[in-house]
């Protein structure tokens, strides 16, 4: 199972994805503890998420050590899996609404860093970290497994 997590036959042009995925990620994150009412604990009391005192910071360290994890290249598959759920639970409590209250093209307009960032994280899931990464260099090749 380990092995398969590592490895991957995905192109060098993957790293593009996994800046961008693991750049996000790691600065909303970061964020979530610089600012806190305007984008973690706070933010999350007012779209009505429970215990947020908890939720807030478990959040914050979730999107840092997994984005980290993904600008690495180490464990991007496991890595990414959380970053779906966060993102699922973005647009489920924060798009969905404008969706259903603002109509299509509000709701294309406001959810698009999420949408990019839910597929980005689901890209890196299928194909895994590229070559370009520590699972490529701990994976079954790097050890001449195949």
């Amino acid at each position: 199972m380990i092995r398969r997590m590592l490895e991957t036959d995905a192109p060098a042009a993957t790293l593009l994805i996994r800046l961008m995925v693991g750049a996000v990620f790691l600065s909303e994150g970061i964020q979530k503890f610089l600012f806190p009412a305007e984008r973690g604990t706070g933010r999350f009391e007012k779209i009505g998420l429970p215990e947020t005192d908890l939720l807030g910071p478990f959040v914050g360290a979730t999107e840092s050590v997994c984005g980290a994890l993904v600008l690495l290249g180490l464990g991007t598959r496991l890595a990414s899996t959380p970053l779906v759920v966060i993102m699922l639970v973005a647009l489920w409590t924060t798009k969905l609404p404008i969706l259903l209250g603002e109509g299509f093209w509000e709701f294309a307009h406001d959810s698009r860093t999420d949408l990019s960032m839910l597929l980005g994280s689901l890209f890196l899931i299928r194909v895994g970290a590229g070559p370009i990464s520590a699972d490529a260099r701990l994976g079954p090749a790097a050890s001449g497994r195949r």
